[in-house]
């Protein structure tokens, strides 16, 4: 092509390529690549797309089960769920775009993720976010907080997909680097589902979706794959331009045209764009493709084959079809309004051939592209810091004889506060089938058809993590699973986002392996098998990396839809249980964070054996209908989970009284965030079967307090530690995240 500059050393260098790298490429293909064929190389062996860094701890994930129908390696991962439906879900991150332009980098990253549950067949039916923003006293933080809730709003309300839960956190950590986490769920057909292959010699490939513009170019290789310096602003335009309203009808398109059998192969263009789906899909079959840019429907004028093959504008498919169906197809795409075009065919070589005004511009086989980046064998060193922040002596705080200025000070911090002002912005009723709204432990949605029901929920304490990244990891497996146990589900499959900082630091890769072995082997104890995932690194800014943070979302199944259990408390005069042990433990917790400004010890105990027989106890007393309510003891400890399912009682607030004895410090009783607890109420006279049941299941269970009154009240062995007006309270929780957020 003329006017294209000389493929170079430095000028691969300028793409984010290393010299190592460059100088395989010339192995691999025997020749020197020229630029388009370089920006190919940049864009698919870029950390974003090769997972080059964490591939080889990734393999050892489980990934299969019985019910499971497509793990990872495809666009989402599939669990059969019975009655001839299967659960399509995966989450994936678009943190850089997001910090750089909030509204759009938000916006996109739910778009994507939608693609990549209808293009394997299934039709959207929730989705969730996972959201990580700095301190809330930086003005910057309230901009970026408030710009992503309206992008994620927008495109999601738009789209008729419900928002219908996820998570938010605020560290200083994540000062100069957001997380945007978006999941997505979809229903499909369990013989329905279509796969990225581009098999069939003959096959036609056709172009479905938005024209194709300068957005998002080297967003994958040099955005989401480099960490944050002084010229990230300057990064703007990289950053892909979302069209909800195109969404939409590509949604309904696609699915009206994978009713036909001569649909072969369908793949979103995401990150890398065109380039990442017809050389993933050609390389799936062992196959190729030959293409022609110049048919490629495109917005603007003069682009080049580098920029169309790189950009990642939104809303834009391909699909490969069987010869003879080409003009059926297009009629049914333009019918929905979209662009539509066969921009080549399926050859016998492996390998893709692009064309553009009638040359040649691209040829190269598809395994150096897709497979031909090395598995780096990255060196990992256990972080110095933990040895100054590995302890912490409870003997050095002062205990405070009373709690209610902790027990305030923890209901209006932004973490364990009301996330309500976000998820009012979000539609979580289209579609109807939401049986439980945002808010509660887990979101539940019905199975149309059929008594099931779904129960989805997003988790991780990413401070746990960062002072023991196995723990941490595995705490948040356990935390997903008891969310969804309390909604009456049982876990069926997860798929995870994991988020760290630079990976050529050693520290960084210590993190990521130790929490991808928690995340494995606390799976593996609980049988719950990985079927996607996402890895997004370089979540650092001048050399200050965020906390390692492995989300977890896991995906449960409830038979009867009958059987769905909530978190508020239901009436006065209830019998207030604690299933599961209080241990004396502050490491990582709000409350050492919030009172103490702390971040340090061990997080806290994870007895597997124990979590799982809690687990098991609770969906039993769901299942025989003996408790009213359940709600998982996390952040903030028993004292924010008691009050919650008072917030959350469903007619009106219904105060509490708790009678404890104990013989650990109050403020640990309280406050601390001792894993395996789940917070239960009931009726007074199934008390005696509850504590025989608890003995069976060999668990810990305690009576510890009755509903009703217009106070929270707790005594600790007969002394007054905290008495509160329910409403009071309920209002400082309910609205300072919106006070907060300006």
């Amino acid at each position: 092509m003329q006017n294209e500059p000389e493929v170079t050393l430095q000028l691969a260098k300028d793409h984010g390529l290393t010299e190592d790298e460059y100088r395989r490429i010339l192995d691999l293909i025997g020749r020197t690549p020229n630029f388009t064929e370089l920006g190919i190389f940049s864009v698919m062996w870029s950390e974003h797309c090769s997972y080059k860094s964490s591939r080889p701890f990734l393999k050892n994930l489980p990934t299969e089960g019985p019910n499971v129908l497509q793990g990872p390696g495809e666009n989402a991962g599939v669990i059969d769920i019975g009655d001839g439906f299967a659960v399509v879900f995966k989450i994936e991150s678009h943190n850089h775009p997001s910090f750089i332009e909030p509204h759009q980098g938000a916006a996109t990253g739910v778009g994507g993720i939608m693609r990549d549950i209808f293009t394997m067949g299934a039709r959207p039916i929730a989705l969730l976010d996972s959201l990580r923003f700095g301190e809330m006293e930086d003005p910057r933080t309230r901009f970026l907080l408030n710009g992503v809730v309206d992008g994620i709003s927008s495109y999601g309300n738009c789209t008729g997909v419900p928002t219908v839960g996820g998570e938010v956190y605020f560290d200083s950590c994540y000062n100069g680097n957001i997380l945007v986490n978006a999941f997505c769920l979809g229903l499909a057909k369990s013989d329905g589902i279509f796969l990225a292959k581009a098999g069939g010699v003959g096959n036609r490939i056709l172009y479905v979706g938005s024209k194709t513009g300068r957005d998002g170019i080297h967003g994958a290789s040099l955005l989401a794959s480099s960490e944050f310096d002084e010229t990230t602003e300057k990064k703007r335009p990289t950053v892909q331009v979302g069209d909800p309203f195109t969404e939409k009808l590509l949604i309904e398109a696609c699915l009206e045209i994978m009713e036909f059998n001569w649909v072969v192969g369908v793949q979103d263009m995401g990150a890398a764009g065109l380039t990442s789906s017809s050389f993933e899909m050609a390389h799936r079959s062992e196959a190729g493709v030959r293409m022609d840019l110049s048919k490629i429907p495109l917005r603007e004028e003069s682009m080049t084959p580098y920029e169309i093959l790189l950009s990642e504008s939104q809303e834009r498919m391909l699909f490969v079809i069987e010869p003879g169906h080409e003009e059926e197809a297009i009629a049914i795409l333009e019918k929905w309004g979209l662009d539509a075009a066969i921009i080549g065919e399926v050859i016998d070589e492996p390998g893709v051939r692009i064309q553009f005004d009638g040359n040649e511009v691209v040829n190269l086989p598809t395994f150096p592209v897709v497979d031909g980046a090395l598995d780096l064998k990255r060196e990992t060193e256990r972080p110095k810091y933990l040895d100054k922040i590995d302890q912490l002596n409870l003997t050095e705080l002062p205990e405070p004889s009373h709690g209610d200025k902790a027990f305030l000070k923890l209901l209006a911090c932004p973490n364990i506060a009301s996330k309500e002002w976000i998820y009012e912005q979000y539609d979580h009723m289209v579609r109807l089938n939401t049986l439980v709204f945002p808010g509660s432990d887990a979101a539940v949605l019905r199975i149309k058809g059929t008594k099931k029901a779904v129960a989805i929920s997003a988790d991780c304490n990413s401070r746990f993590c960062y002072l023991d990244p196995y723990e941490g990891a595995a705490i948040a497996v356990a935390e997903g699973c008891r969310n969804v146990t309390c909604s009456g589900a049982k876990p069926i499959g997860l798929t995870n986002c994991l988020n760290f900082g630079n990976p050529e630091k050693p520290e960084i890769m210590w993190q990521f392996k130790q929490a991808v072995q928690g995340i494995g082997d606390a799976c593996l104890y609980f049988d719950i098998p990985v079927v996607s995932g996402n890895v997004s690194l370089y979540n650092e800014t001048k050399g200050e990396a965020i906390f390692p943070t492995p989300i977890v979302a896991v995906v449960g199944l409830i038979e009867d839809q009958t059987k769905i259990m909530t978190q508020g408390f239901k009436k006065s005069g209830h019998c207030i249980g604690l299933i599961g042990c209080t241990m004396e433990e502050l490491g990582g917790s709000e409350y050492l964070k919030v009172l103490f400004d702390k971040t340090e010890g061990k997080p806290p105990v994870l007895d597997r054996k124990n979590e799982k027989q809690v687990q098991e106890f609770c969906l039993k007393l769901i299942h025989k209908g003996l408790i009213q309510s359940a709600h998982d003891c996390s952040e903030g400890g028993l004292a924010i989970a008691v009050a919650e399912s008072c917030f959350a009682a469903p007619k009106e607030t219904l105060g509490a009284k708790l009678e404890l004895k104990s013989n650990i410090r109050g403020d640990t009783l309280l406050f601390g965030e001792s894993q395996s607890r789940i917070v239960i109420s009931f009726q007074e006279e199934l008390m005696q079967q509850i504590k025989n049941l608890a003995l069976t299941h060999n668990v810990d269970f305690s009576l510890i307090g009755v509903t009703g009154g217009s106070q929270f009240t707790v005594t600790i062995n007969g002394q007054e530690y905290i008495k509160q007006e329910i409403e009071s309270i309920k209002n400082i929780w309910k609205t300072s995240l919106g006070r907060y957020a300006g």
